[in-house]
């Protein structure tokens, strides 16, 4: 990793806190996603990326990232921000063709992604444990296909879960470059979910075709997913991740998929039943094998 002052040593309670604030605010955006199902994903997706942006403009310092080389360049300007908008808009395409709680946990294996991402580069191979703990949180989520795939109309709901798992990705690689990167990314959020809201509002006035502007539900949403989940939380995850432990931090993320889904039921936009607390308990017992 990275520190972002190599001279300056900050105690484990401080990347705790960081994580604990992301875990929170992820949390949450399930439900708020749900809220704005009749707003177009790529416009919400816009949305969310320019209240994102705004809210951490504050945090805005100049960077040096001529020093970085062309591919780090060519990484940080363009391959991240195509992540983020990847990593948001499968997320909401997916909450709205598959039940939202399920798409959710889904999404939430990316934590062992990212530590099997971080083992690769850090020892060039998968360890055992890491390759057994991403089993046990993938079985988890091919429990939940179960039922789609012997019933009928499943194939939306199959395509939906297929977009979580692709946002799953996106999210892994997304922390593992905010891991690796040879500059701090915080500095430079502001511009890259600036550059990444450009990119979304172009893709959905291309394939939406929506000109027109977003209603007052679609804009009170968006600015609230920006501001918390997609905003502070994105910073306070690169801060943890700069600060602590890949392990420590990433277990932390684990219990997003239970608080989510449990944010989802309480609201009544999901249905409990069996599958979904065994998956849910698959998922985090997985990760924290990989962790390991």
């Amino acid at each position: 990793m990275h520190p972002v002052n190599p001279l300056v040593v900050f105690p484990r309670s401080y990347s705790v806190g960081a994580a604990l604030v992301a875990v929170m605010l992820w949390s949450v955006a399930p439900l708020l996603a749900d809220y704005a199902r009749a707003t177009p994903p790529l416009q919400l997706t816009a949305l969310t990326l320019l209240a994102g942006a705004l809210a951490t403009l504050p945090l805005s310092r100049r960077v040096n990232v001529a020093t970085c080389g062309r591919v780090w360049q060519l990484s940080i300007w363009l391959g991240i921000p195509l992540l983020i908008i990847g990593a948001v808009s499968t997320y909401f395409i997916g909450m709205r063709l598959a039940p939202a709680a399920e798409a959710a946990l889904i999404t939430y294996t990316w934590p062992v992604l990212f530590v099997l991402l971080s083992q690769w580069s850090r020892f060039g191979r998968l360890r055992i444990g890491g390759l057994v703990g991403a089993l046990i949180a993938f079985s988890g989520a091919a429990l939940l296909l179960i039922p789609q795939a012997s019933g009928g109309g499943g194939d939306t709901a199959l395509t939906g879960y297929a977009l979580a798992l692709l946002a799953a990705c996106c999210w892994a690689l997304y922390s593992w470059l905010s891991q690796v990167a040879p500059v701090p990314l915080t500095p430079l959020l502001p511009r890259l979910l600036l550059i990444a809201c450009v990119i979304a509002a172009a893709a959905s006035a291309l394939l939406e075709g929506h000109i027109a502007l977003p209603s007052s539900e679609a804009v009170l949403t968006g600015m609230a997913l920006g501001l918390g989940p997609y905003g502070i939380a994105m910073v306070a995850w690169d801060k943890a991740l700069r600060w602590g432990h890949t392990s420590l931090v990433g277990s932390l993320a684990y219990g997003v998929p239970i608080l989510a889904a449990l944010l989802l039921v309480v609201a009544g936009m999901s249905t409990l039943d069996w599958r979904l607390p065994v998956a849910g308990a698959l998922v985090v017992i997985g990760c924290l094998k990989a962790s390991r």
